[in-house]
């Protein structure tokens, strides 16, 4: 399963290390699946997942921080975005992610804002998934 997962999804496997998002970052991180990322998602990945506030919910210092989005950046596939489908979504930041998916080919994107994302990503054929949904599949 091709996978674009979106940074409230990392940020909420640091929280709450216990969770189906972080039980669904150790899949990947183990190679059950394939993570889709583009420049621009890395680089919000870091500036959301080095803020202050989540790394103190997370109990992890900028060292931690650093070593987990190595690790994701080491197993993840790059996508190289040739085209933007600009605008298809409510939010203008969450543009980077749906672009990820289309350029990367992917199968779904893992989020818990589906809200913003509505019938967009249908539109590519990318379905729009929770973490633990995902999570279901993968071990099925």
């Amino acid at each position: 399963m091709r996978l674009v997962v979106d940074t409230d999804v990392v940020v909420a496997a640091m929280r709450s290390p216990s969770g189906a998002s972080a039980a669904l970052l150790r899949l990947l991180l183990d190679g059950e699946g394939v993570w889709l990322l583009s420049v621009g998602m890395a680089l919000e990945y870091e500036a959301i997942c080095m803020l202050a506030d989540h790394r103190l919910a997370a109990n992890a210092s900028a060292e931690d921080v650093t070593n987990l989005l190595d690790t994701i950046f080491g197993v993840s596939v790059p996508v190289e975005i040739h085209y933007q489908w600009r605008p298809q979504l409510t939010d203008a930041g969450d543009e980077i992610v749906l672009e990820a998916a289309v350029n990367g080919r992917a199968d779904a994107i893992v989020s818990f804002n589906h809200r913003d994302f509505r019938g967009a990503p249908g539109r590519f054929g990318i379905q729009l998934r929770t973490p633990a949904e995902v999570l279901r599949e993968i071990r099925r």
